[in-house]
């Protein structure tokens, strides 16, 4: 089974229904929330969402936003090694160095983002949601052919 982390933006396109974002994002939180791959977020991504989902849904969604991620999704500890991990990496935003580190901690195949040129000199494959959705399409129709 696939392991891979969702970057900040995608779980958040999912949440605030963002256009036209949502459609890829639904369907990766679906495919999760299946069981079909895990899907991880950071532990800052969590802080960072409950942040922004409250300025726009009030304090008791985010809550409850951040209770659905806990029900779906794995969470990765940020910890000191984390940090230093990404203060060292070589990526110019350190959130997403975060991530990275984060990642590769946890052996994940790739992480899942909008934004693929944040994380450019990463050490693992870092997917559009597009990108990633074709991929399963491939592995699942290969699967069928055998």
């Amino acid at each position: 089974m696939r392991r891979v982390l969702l970057d900040t933006n995608i779980v958040l396109d999912f949440l605030l229904q963002r256009q036209p974002f949502v459609t890829e994002a639904e369907v990766l939180w679906q495919i999760i929330k299946n069981g079909e791959i895990q899907g991880y977020v950071s532990a800052t991504t969590l802080t960072n969402i409950f942040y922004i989902t409250r300025k726009s849904k009030g304090v008791e969604m985010a809550k409850q936003d951040i209770s659905e991620i806990l029900s779906v999704m794995e969470v990765c500890t940020v910890d000191r090694n984390i940090l230093e991990i990404a203060l060292s990496a070589n990526l110019t935003d350190f959130e997403d160095a975060v991530q990275v580190a984060c990642a590769m901690d946890e052996n994940l195949y790739g992480i899942i983002t909008r934004d693929r040129q944040d994380f450019a000199g990463a050490n693992l494959p870092i997917f559009s949601p597009s990108e990633f959705l074709q991929l399963l399409a491939e592995e699942n129709k290969n699967k069928g052919d055998n």
